[in-house]
């Protein structure tokens, strides 16, 4: 077994960043719906399936933060030269831009800010950022996470092993992730309210967000890499257009209920 997120397979198996998060789409609840009961279940484990994996979720973060960065990020321009840990599409999308992108583990992210081996970093939300210190080695925290709208992280299991498994223990498993994966996104989004909280009040961080113009060009950018993905292969169509279905078919109800609420609310405060 292991746990782990899909977009660290990227070089073995590219279409599975698009059951982890991509830029500008689904959100966490959206994303998990559409995994169980969209059709998205059946294509990652479709896609998992040549290595002996199964697939299932394992928790989601949300919208993570945009990052940590030691410059103004006004317009594209800034993007340009710039070193940045951030992995999956959203990496993709800096490089594109004309940054560079570096995979670090989160333990080597705090000494690669301060010695300047990279300008800026991503990691999840003010709960983990909180606990890494970053508010130490950079100067302007930015949000919203565009490049992670619903972070879908993934259990993994020996799919021979678990298909010999009795059929109530294979229940069993899939009822535990399934709970665990809601009790992760439950209890994050306290926590990285609590841990901002926290950065601002104690720590005085400068917190920005990026500029409209500047989020309509990634968004840009981030559709032409979607959509390349899509097209790289027969399954990468299929998954694609599953993903844009499910897209199309709750966007009015989205438009109506959650986004239409969230907007109302905030113009009472």
């Amino acid at each position: 077994m292991g746990h782990s997120a899909s977009y660290y397979w990227r070089g073995k198996v590219p279409e599975a960043q698009f059951f982890g998060a991509v830029p500008f789409g689904l959100n966490a609840e959206e994303m998990e719906s559409w995994v169980n009961f969209g059709g998205g279940q059946e294509l990652w484990e479709e896609v998992y399936a040549p290595f002996n994996i199964l697939p299932m979720p394992g928790g989601n973060t949300g919208v993570q933060m945009g990052g940590w960065f030691n410059k103004e990020i006004n317009s594209v321009e800034d993007f340009r030269g710039l070193k940045m840990r951030i992995p999956g599409l959203g990496g993709e999308v800096i490089q594109r831009l004309g940054g560079v992108t570096i995979n670090l583990a989160a333990g080597d992210i705090y000494t690669s800010l301060q010695t300047g081996v990279i300008d800026a970093t991503e990691f999840v939300g003010p709960l983990n950022d909180l606990a890494l210190g970053f508010y130490d080695v950079a100067e302007y925290y930015y949000f919203p996470g565009w490049h992670e709208a619903g972070s879908l992280q993934e259990f993994l299991f020996n799919k021979e092993m678990f298909e010999a498994l009795p059929q109530d223990l294979q229940v069993i498993m899939r009822t535990a992730a399934s709970a665990v994966s809601a009790m992760m996104a439950d209890e994050i989004r306290l926590q990285n309210s609590n841990a901002l909280a926290t950065l601002l009040e104690e720590h005085n961080v400068e917190l920005r967000q990026f500029p409209d113009d500047l989020t309509a060009e990634l968004y840009k950018v981030s559709q032409d890499i979607i959509n390349e993905l899509g097209q790289s292969s027969e399954v990468g169509q299929r998954i694609l257009a599953s993903y844009r279905a499910f897209e199309a078919q709750i966007k009015d109800y989205q438009d109506i209920s959650e986004e239409a609420y969230m907007r109302i609310r905030a113009q009472q405060r």
